[in-house]
């Protein structure tokens, strides 16, 4: 099974970009996008209904904004949006597609760099979605959550840390947070099982020549829980297609 997760920053946008030309020899059978910034009504046009997909939509409230989908080869058994807490059930935050034993989600964690305030929304989000993540674990399933989670874990997983100390998507307590759902909660990093090398990027800043020079972060990640770890094969970063800001992450299960 292949997976592929990516922050399209607008959908209509990457489309532009030629990100659907490019879909369909990514070979992925399901397709976790983030920021897709489109009510569904906006979304008419074929191309974002691609014929070899189910595509699930959850739009936030808020034109042009936040927004998540999922997009799989099977008809799920069930699609599950929302979290039931107000910020993500009205920003289209999390989209969830159940299978027989797996369930596939599609997350899009908030960003807290543009204000203080949108730092302290983050870090509650945080805080009620950990305790979505430790009621997963006690559920007899598997768990793919694929997501834009906006906090890299390690020093690695950014070009420039020394710098970023202070700054939200690399702060101690976000950190501490990635901790605390790897080691104790027991979630695992897929793409981190089968790719250890550094300069591993996802996401590049518009400024300068950020993404020429690879200054990046590693923001997307497939987070699993362990009774899978064992079925990760391959992970790939498609940071040769520009569609965004970000670039899809695609990893590769024995399932």
């Amino acid at each position: 099974m292949r997976i592929m997760t990516f922050n399209c920053n607008g959908i209509r946008a990457a489309a532009r970009k030629g990100f659907f030309d490019w879909l369909p020899g990514a070979g992925a059978d399901v397709v976790c996008l983030q920021e897709t910034k489109a009510q569904l009504d906006q979304l008419s046009d074929p191309v974002f209904h691609p014929e070899q997909y189910h595509c699930h939509y959850f739009d936030a409230v808020k034109k042009g904004y936040a927004g998540t989908a999922i997009y799989t080869r099977k008809q799920p058994d069930r699609v599950t949006k929302g979290l039931g807490f107000e910020l993500a059930d009205t920003e289209g935050r999390y989209v969830q597609a159940d299978f027989e034993g797996l369930s596939i989600a599609s997350l899009y964690l908030p960003s807290g760099s543009s204000s203080e305030e949108r730092l302290a929304r983050k870090l509650s989000f945080m805080d009620d979605f950990m305790e979505h993540m430790k009621k997963l674990r006690r559920k007899r399933r598997e768990f793919i959550i694929c997501a834009d989670w906006n906090i890299c874990h390690k020093e690695i997983d950014l070009k420039n840390w020394r710098a970023n100390q202070k700054n939200s998507g690399f702060l101690p307590e976000e950190r501490r947070w990635l901790d605390s759902l790897y080691d104790e909660v027991g979630f695992v990093d897929a793409f981190r099982l089968v790719n250890r090398e550094a300069d591993q990027y996802s996401w590049w800043s518009y400024r300068g020549q950020a993404r020429a020079n690879n200054v990046g972060w590693r923001l997307d990640y497939h987070v699993i829980t362990p009774g899978i770890a064992d079925t990760v094969m391959a992970a790939t970063i498609a940071s040769d297609h520009n569609f965004s800001d970000h670039a899809p992450v695609i990893l590769d299960y024995n399932l």
